[in-house]
């Protein structure tokens, strides 16, 4: 049970030449459009040649009792533990054992040392943070390589490994706005990224430029690598998520460094009630707390101005916020009106706001295609603003028309606590070989 991500790379490194198991199916959810294609034979390896099925999740019942399926394994992140039983309890009424796995199954070994960023839920503040760390560790190691979380949601033939140094990069790939997303902040401080399907492959193309490796994780998965250094994100907005949300607490209890973020926006209420939850479950860890600095390139777009908050996509549909730092801002700055989208919605973004009936005064920058990016497109082009407040990793201006003037609006963490990220990177010496001259 997946969404193109840990579903493959927990086939790939477990399963694939696994004698004692026969996949059956994969199925997806989450992801619009993931089921209905095949998890091609080139990737699927020699013991099932005509590749594997990707199906919708809600056959699994069906898919369950037709097939005689013995074991189920959930294979994807960020679900709150209630959701997890659900899932599990549909599996054992129809008749199949239900399996989580852990990093001795799932973790694969580099050959240089790993620092693994990663959070206990989706939105928490994570990329900042680790483009803070990236930072750190060119002053103190020189070439860092950074592998992100898959994202494989084109043809996964072409996606089995790809590196990402240009924005041009981005565009011979055909990126969704989520992948834009999570590439193009690191391109912007000129790092180099490697995603794609088969993280083994990834990993070695990876350290033959790299001294070190920066992983950073999404929504709230573990890493795929086994890491030197583990720095996990938890956010007081969310107080209590960090112990009920799968598999966010397994991260928070691995954790050597425990970034506690948005701590000038949060209640201290919050952050004290997440503070002593990460310290009982996970006593050992260093505490950073950070806050999330609001950069805004042009105020007068905002102050005074009917605007449009357009949010990023994961962070407020499964990630479970009513806004993100658009809407912050449009506040802050003092708009005159923060206009409610939903009336303007069409197609898939209009589908959208029915799933997530949370949402209310935030456009999310939905992107998983060609034709969800049109809907988001003309979603924006038919709302009467005055400008349009891009709370978006990525500037949406790249790849789409916008109608009416924007400002973007983005986060940059803030340590308030010591010792800062920089200070614990600098105790805590990774072995990194000598290279030739």
């Amino acid at each position: 049970m997946g969404a193109a991500g840990r579903d493959f790379h927990n086939f790939n490194v477990y399963f694939r030449e696994n004698p004692d198991y026969e996949i059956v199916a994969f199925t997806a959810t989450q992801i619009p459009g993931i089921e209905g294609r095949t998890y091609p034979p080139t990737l699927s390896g020699s013991r099932y040649p005509n590749g594997i099925s990707i199906l919708p999740e809600e056959d699994l019942p069906k898919l369950i009792k037709e097939r005689s399926i013995e074991l189920v394994v959930l294979a994807y992140s960020d679900l709150s533990y209630a959701d997890v039983m659900h899932k599990a309890s549909i599996v054992l009424a129809c008749g199949a054992d239900f399996r989580l796995m852990g990093p001795k199954t799932t973790w694969l070994k580099s050959n240089l040392p790993v620092v693994s960023v990663c959070a206990v839920r989706t939105g928490a503040g994570k990329s900042t943070v680790s483009r803070s760390v990236s930072r750190s560790l060119k002053k103190l190691y020189g070439r860092v390589v950074v592998i992100r979380h898959p994202m494989p949601y084109g043809s996964l033939e072409k996606e089995v490994c790809e590196r990402f140094a240009t924005y041009e990069d981005m565009t011979r790939y055909e990126c969704t706005i989520e992948e834009r997303e999570e590439y193009e902040p690191h391109i912007d401080i000129g790092n180099i990224v490697y995603a794609g399907v088969d993280y083994e492959k990834i990993l070695r193309e990876a350290e033959k430029e790299a001294d070190v490796i920066l992983w950073d994780g999404g929504n709230n998965d573990l890493p795929f690598y086994k890491p030197d250094l583990q720095i996990v994100v938890v956010d007081p907005h969310r107080p209590g998520d960090e112990i009920g949300y799968y598999p966010g607490e397994a991260n928070l209890r691995m954790a050597d460094v425990v970034v506690i973020n948005k701590v000038d926006t949060a209640s201290a209420k919050d952050v004290k009630t997440v503070r002593e939850n990460v310290k009982r479950v996970r006593p050992e860890a260093r505490i950073v707390e950070a806050a999330s600095d609001i950069q805004v390139d042009d105020k007068s777009l905002i102050r005074g101005k009917r605007v449009v908050a357009v949010e990023d996509g994961p962070t407020v549909t499964h990630g479970g916020m009513k806004e993100g730092v658009g809407a912050i801002a449009a506040r802050k700055f003092r708009a005159k009106t923060l206009i409610d989208p939903r009336k303007y919605a069409v197609g898939s973004i209009k589908r959208t706001y029915e799933k997530f009936p949370h949402l209310r005064t935030v456009l999310p920058a939905m992107g998983y295609g060609e034709k969800q990016i049109k809907d988001l497109e003309q979603t924006i082009a038919a709302i009467n603003c005055d400008s349009i407040v891009l709370g978006t990793p990525i500037d949406l201006r790249r790849i789409m028309k916008l109608s009416k003037p924007a400002v973007r609006v983005r986060y940059e963490i803030r340590e308030v606590t010591k010792p800062t990220l920089d200070e614990i990177l600098r105790s805590v010496p990774l072995k990194v070989a000598q290279r030739s001259s």
